[in-house]
């Protein structure tokens, strides 16, 4: 009997092995950004606070924001892949022992000084939309020192909240964490005024071991996607989690008679979550 886990681990690994082929040239890096995210993710928790990691790799002329929990769930795969290569099966694959960690947030961003482009895998799906960065920030004259940087503060009102940021000229990039982007300097903190998300740099690569690096994002987050808007992409989330047996079924996943009524909770607990976000988007 295959368990719930390893069904989706397996229907990962082969859209994992559709979509990646040999390894290909890679950008290089020109700078390596870690952030914590705390969020009140849940309106019907709201003392519960989620902390994340985040990268923001930044390459010549564009940055990549993701879940640290993603990247390594993604190295694990590649590592198993490999395996694959060297003359096993994917029914072969022991992942007894192995440790997935998984995201709360699962998608990509991708941003550039003309748009920000969003990707998510919904299902078997690969689905993206592009907006236009952020060009309403008020810029101020207040400063402060934030982990010996001087910042200078910036505000903004977007997708329905007040954020307040803090960003550095000191380092000349234009980019930030989420879709936060457009100012004269990398955003070293940002909080909305509610309380309730808060991003802050906690690490960066020196320019000594930021030589030799290359982007280590894998192409299947951001390759190969069905372009769509936000609204239908929220839809197409909705849609799978309200069917996520049937879409397994379609992919013709073996289900065995016992792991129904599992997949049935799981699904419930995921329509759950879904109606229970705290979103970092409050309006369009």
């Amino acid at each position: 009997m295959i368990s719930l886990k390893k069904i989706s681990i397996l229907l990962t690994f082969f859209l994992f092995a559709i979509i990646h082929s040999q390894t290909e040239k890679q950008d290089s890096l020109i700078a390596d950004f870690t952030y914590l995210m705390r969020g009140k993710i849940y309106k019907s928790t709201p003392t519960y606070i989620h902390e994340e990691l985040f990268s923001l790799q930044v390459i010549k002329d564009r940055a990549f924001f993701i879940s640290e929990k993603s990247l390594k769930f993604d190295s694990i795969f590649q590592s198993e892949f490999q395996k694959v290569s060297r003359g096993g099966t994917a029914a072969g694959i022991d992942f007894r022992g192995k440790s997935f960690p998984k995201s709360k947030f699962k998608y990509a961003i991708i941003q550039s000084s003309k748009s920000i482009q969003y990707f998510e895998n919904i299902g078997m799906s690969l689905l993206s939309y592009n907006e236009p960065i952020i060009t309403n920030w008020k810029l101020t004259n207040e400063s402060k020192t934030i982990n010996s940087l001087t910042c200078k503060k910036a505000e903004v009102n977007y997708k329905g909240r007040n954020w307040i940021a803090w960003y550095s000229t000191e380092i000349p990039l234009s980019y930030g964490p989420y879709k936060f982007t457009g100012l004269p300097g990398l955003i070293i903190k940002i909080s909305d005024e509610s309380g309730d998300y808060d991003f802050e740099l906690v690490k960066s690569v020196s320019s000594t071991e930021i030589k030799g690096k290359i982007l280590t994002i894998n192409k299947r987050r951001y390759e190969g996607a069905k372009e769509t808007t936000f609204d239908d992409l929220q839809v197409a989330k909705k849609n799978f989690n309200e069917n996520l047996i049937g879409t397994l079924a379609n992919s013709e996943t073996t289900i065995a008679p016992g792991s129904i009524e599992n997949l049935r909770n799981i699904q419930k607990q995921k329509l759950q979550d879904l109606n229970d976000q705290n979103s970092i988007e409050l309006a369009k």
